[in-house]
């Protein structure tokens, strides 16, 4: 799978736009959020979104190609980003879209990322990290290493999306 470097830009802008707005989407949600776009659309079409790869940290999965495309964004004037010091020596990253995404995506793509948002772009970066290392593909990856998408076959029920049929 080569890596889409603008389709993967284009759905993170499309993301910041959707939500970037909200005080809990920072770095680790916008991580997760992609993650679930990819992986799901995967399970359903079994095809990338982005043919993005994504790396088993202990917070959950991350997209490998995420701060390239954060400054490129920024740097073509489509996002900002601001920078705010948590406790902890952390930093809070918040996203602001300053313009409409481009759109150039299929309608099953763009039902796929709508209901990861739908569901999960509410939780804050402790919930959506824990949510995520209840799904197969990261509980079945060494630390460190890349995700295999092929482990959403093997999700649990509460994380499947693909509607299987009993009668096989």
């Amino acid at each position: 799978m080569d890596f889409n470097k603008e389709k993967f830009k284009n759905v993170l802008h499309y993301i910041i736009h959707k939500c970037g707005h909200k005080s809990n989407v920072g770095k680790t949600v916008l991580y997760k959020l992609m993650y679930f776009s990819d992986f799901n659309f995967f399970e359903l079409y079994e095809k990338s979104l982005t043919n993005e790869s994504y790396k088993k940290l202990p917070r959950g999965p991350a997209p490998m190609h995420f701060d390239v495309a954060i400054e490129e964004l920024t740097n073509e004037g489509k996002i900002n980003v601001k920078t705010k010091n948590l406790p902890s020596e952390r930093i809070m990253y918040n996203y602001s879209s300053l313009e409409e995404p481009k759109i150039d995506f299929g309608d099953d793509e763009l039902s796929v990322i709508d209901d990861v948002l739908d569901n999960l772009s509410d939780m804050n970066a402790n919930q959506i990290s824990e949510y995520s290392h209840g799904d197969m593909p990261w509980r079945a990856t060494d630390d460190y290493k890349i995700i295999d998408y092929g482990f959403v076959f093997y999700r649990n029920p509460e994380y499947i999306k693909r509607n299987y049929d009993q009668s096989d």
